[in-house]
């Protein structure tokens, strides 16, 4: 297939060199991974975007200069483009404009596996068109309907905006069901006392490959930005024997725009539910440190900040020896290519115990349903058998909510 070609815009406002040289990499990472080939890279510096055109004008012509020579079939822009910069920019320019949240959102609709995802890729596609709908959108939407609006005089825009709010509102009351089968699905995992740890990082940071590597599922691996879009849960057990439920989530983007937090908020109350986070890091990756910092500033802004949570640096086989890690956190170095899924294992049940409760009971040697019980809801560390007062002595870890631990 053909790949079409884009030219890449950006405006630097006040941003260091270097953070807004990282952020034009990723607008050609998310170009790739939308299935175009960038071009040309063409950047200006001002104290702040074009109100109509968001880049000046000298730089305009050039930018028409190199649509006649280059030909692309798509202008990209680094910034969400208001809808009068977009329809202004369209009617300059002899190719499609658009900018870096339509990318995303492309990108979420080719990847969208579930039901779910799919209905709200189109939500927040929808609620980003509408906006964005021809010109006389004040003037038609204040008549609202109603006599002398209706029939064959209505306009096709008001047609189109009323079709779309309609679309809208059907996805919302879709989703309203999706989420009420999550949140039963949720609370029949609490039920079960599962342990729940969601695995979060930047996006392409290889959550997916370490994932299956830890639980030996088959979730999509790729290297691409947005591999994953609907949370994936599967069970893992961690070296004790300690059953866990591990859930997969959606990369997070520096710059992501809420909008699109806001449509994948399902996506993140699995995040929310979790008991335990693991923050999967590309180390290798030369802003590695800059991408750690955007997903805790996101989880902060999301209020998840509290849950207990460990750093995985992926691809130690790829560091240098300037390497640092950020040691707010617990963390851990491995290599997913080596399959090193142990010592992250080991390292997460160190971890996991300080956010359990240690136990000793004694279980009388009858009571086999005890027995199993703590065998399966807790983690059982060691189980000694006294002869004399024939019962056991168990030992190990539990939650600090589970029912059992008011008995002990």
């Amino acid at each position: 297939m053909k790949m079409e070609k884009a030219i890449l815009v950006g405006v630097n406002t006040d941003r260091t060199d270097q953070d807004f040289n990282e952020s034009m990499n990723e607008l050609a990472a998310l170009t790739e991974t939308a299935g175009a080939e960038p071009v040309l890279n063409m950047f200006q510096n001002m104290d702040k975007v074009h109100p109509a055109t968001y880049i000046g004008k000298g730089k305009l012509e050039e930018l028409s200069s190199a649509v006649e020579e280059f030909e692309p079939e798509l202008i990209i822009f680094n910034s969400e483009l208001s809808p009068s910069q977009n329809r202004n920019l369209s009617e300059e320019l002899n190719a499609r404009v658009i900018d870096r949240t339509q990318l995303i959102l492309d990108i979420f609709a080719q990847r969208a596996r579930s039901k779910e995802g799919k209905l709200q890729v189109q939500l927040a596609q929808l609620e980003y068109m509408l906006p964005r709908l021809g010109g006389q959108g004040v003037e038609l939407s204040r008549l609202g309907g109603g006599i002398g609006t209706r029939g064959p005089g209505e306009t096709k825009l008001e047609t189109d905006r009323r079709h779309i709010r309609r679309e809208i509102r059907e996805i919302k009351r879709k989703l309203e069901q999706v989420v009420r089968h999550r949140s039963i699905y949720r609370e029949r995992r609490k039920q079960n006392q599962a342990f729940q740890i969601a695995l979060i990082g930047y996006t392409n940071a290889g959550k997916s490959t370490i994932f299956n590597l830890l639980t030996h599922a088959d979730s999509y691996e790729e290297d691409q930005l947005f591999a994953t879009l609907d949370p994936l849960s599967r069970k893992c057990i961690l070296p004790s024997g300690f059953e866990t439920i591990m859930t997969d989530t959606v990369g997070f983007i520096k710059d992501l725009p809420t909008s699109l937090i806001a449509s994948f908020r399902s996506t993140l109350e699995e995040v929310k539910e979790a008991d335990f986070l693991l923050h999967i890091v590309d180390a290798s990756h030369q802003n590695h440190a800059d991408h750690e910092k955007t997903v805790k500033k996101l989880l902060h802004e999301l209020g998840m900040d509290q849950i207990p949570r460990m750093t995985v640096y992926n691809k130690e086989d790829l560091l240098s020896e300037k390497f640092v890690a950020d040691r707010s956190d617990p963390f851990v170095l491995m290599s997913a290519v080596k399959k090193e899924n142990q010592k992250v294992l080991s390292a997460l049940e160190k971890e996991v115990k300080q956010v359990l409760k240690p136990y000793t009971m004694t279980i009388s040697s009858d009571n086999g349903k005890m027995l199993a019980q703590l065998k399966k809801e807790s983690m059982l560390i060691s189980l000694s058998f006294n002869e004399e007062k024939e019962h056991y002595i168990a030992e190990g870890f539990i939650s600090k909510d589970h029912p059992l631990a008011a008995k002990i």
